[in-house]
């Protein structure tokens, strides 16, 4: 099923951004290009300085607290929930992969912080914001495997003495969601949730905002917007070499989900999902093949539209018109509303 939000447009960035929001997405995309060294290598310490946090709130703010939750010290693996003040007696639960090509970004980054808050508030819902190894210093399978990791240590929730959900939270109403890299990392750990014999999760359904994959392959919106910013072609090509094994090519089942060489997914019981494209996303073709590729698989899918839409327009504040960033939670809300 097909959904579309705008109009669309043919150039790398759309017409009548505010100027903040352009001045944003160029200074970003130049951070980007400084940190990113061509030995393949990441200034980390530049982009500590450039990644605002945001605490958690342990006293609601706007009806949200937070905590973080340590999964694997020896990994620094965790994670940030977000549990909305409400009289609701049950609540589905969101388990949330940031995105940031797998090199940038925490569940801590202001950005990502609110944006789980707003899930929470809006939907609402129990959301489990999980941070995994970063690349290049990490690379392929470690961010599957931390994320993986995640989700069997909720699974675990039922036991007392690991308890860290709320009683609220309701796990066997459990929804895999990511945006970017994120979209990539809910795929596959759902494909490995698939093969899990799980004790109190279940999956119902998966969110996958503007998904980072790729291919060996040029296509069009790759070649029609290779200088857009944030998710330029030469920057994501910097960042599939700096994931994969060595000698790994972007046809990897990685990143080529559904090229040669995807995992056959047909006689697996894969989550009913929600993909969302972006109509000045470089990487939108890749998106629609997955969603047609879901399709072909016999899966239950639905792709929404936003023509007007740049890659992660929804972490921008002030920025694209609110009604789409608002049209992204009540997509995301009707979504899971419909699985529980």
């Amino acid at each position: 099923m097909r959904c579309s939000c705008t109009s669309s447009g043919s150039h790398s960035v759309p017409p009548g951004l505010p100027l903040k929001t352009r001045f944003s997405l160029s200074l970003l995309s130049a951070a980007c290009d400084i940190v990113q060294r061509r030995n393949g290598t990441l200034n980390r310490r530049v982009v500590s300085l450039l990644d605002s946090k945001s605490p958690p709130a342990r006293r609601p703010i706007k009806g949200v607290k937070s905590s973080d939750v340590t999964v694997d010290p020896a990994r620094k693996l965790w994670f940030r929930l977000f549990i909305p003040t409400t009289t609701a007696t049950s609540l589905p639960v969101i388990v949330f992969f940031h995105g940031g090509g797998f090199a940038f970004n925490t569940p801590s980054s202001k950005a990502y912080n609110s944006l789980c808050r707003r899930l929470a508030r809006k939907l609402p819902a129990v959301v489990v914001s999980a941070h995994y190894r970063l690349t290049p210093e990490y690379r392929y399978p470690c961010q599957y495997d931390d994320c993986f990791d995640v989700l069997k240590f909720l699974d675990r929730n039922k036991d007392d003495k690991l308890r860290v959900l709320p009683e609220i939270a309701d796990t066997s109403k459990c929804f895999l969601a990511g945006d970017s890299a994120g979209g990539n990392l809910a795929h596959h750990v759902a494909v490995r949730a698939c093969r899990e014999r799980f004790q109190a999760i279940k999956v119902a359904g998966l969110v996958s905002i503007q998904p980072y994959f790729g291919g060996e392959e040029r296509t069009d919106s790759e070649i029609r917007l290779a200088n857009a910013p944030l998710v330029s072609v030469p920057r994501t090509d910097w960042g599939w070499k700096a994931f994969l094994p060595e000698g790994a090519n972007r046809d990897h089942e990685a990143v080529n989900v559904s090229g040669p060489n995807a995992v056959d997914i047909s006689g697996l019981d894969y989550p009913d999902t929600i993909v969302f494209v972006g109509g000045y996303d470089p990487i939108q073709d890749w998106q629609r093949r997955y969603y047609e590729w879901l399709r072909k698989s016999r899966k239950q899918a639905k792709l929404i539209e936003f023509p007007n839409m740049f890659h992660a327009f929804y972490l921008f504040p002030g920025g694209p018109p609110e009604s789409a960033k608002s049209k992204l939670i009540e997509h995301i809300k009707d979504f899971v509303s419909s699985k529980v």
